[in-house]
């Protein structure tokens, strides 16, 4: 869906074309970093990513399956079989509630959260490298109102 803003009778700029492919370009170099640091270490993009789901849901180090297939974008079957795949290489635990013992916690094991803590150290200085791009890009999108 693409959002109307106030703006939406001005037409762009060439400059502004220009900013939004710039942007868009600088974006998919990142993520083809991040895919191929997530490859380097035995690990799919979609898990890396989930490990980084789960040790940064807001205000705890675990999530139940419906949380990460949410903050993933995926459905729920396919949360559980990636939750599988990531116990069965001994990167996550599942732990009952002990106020519901229906729901299951996914915690990251010291394994898990030693492999993210390599990922996300090398991801940080990725973005320290592009940072003023990105930077310089979004001040001439501003710029461009």
């Amino acid at each position: 869906m693409v959002a109307k803003s106030a703006n939406s009778k001005k037409r762009l700029t060439k400059r502004e074309y220009e900013s939004l492919s710039s942007l868009r370009y600088a974006l998919r170099r990142f993520l083809k970093f991040s895919e191929e640091a997530a490859q380097a270490v035995g690990l799919t993009p979609n898990q890396h990513q989930a490990l980084l789901a789960i040790k940064g849901y807001p205000g705890r180090e675990h999530v139940t399956n419906g949380e990460l297939a949410e903050r993933l974008h995926i459905k729920h079957h396919s949360a559980v079989g990636l939750i599988n795949r990531l116990e069965a290489q001994g990167l996550i635990v599942r732990n009952q509630s002990e106020s519901d013992r229906r729901e299951v916690y996914v915690t990251l094991t010291k394994r898990g959260a030693e492999l993210l803590e390599r990922l996300a150290a090398a991801h940080k200085e990725e973005l320290r490298r592009v940072a003023s791009q990105l930077s310089t890009i979004l001040e001439d999108l501003e710029g461009e109102r």
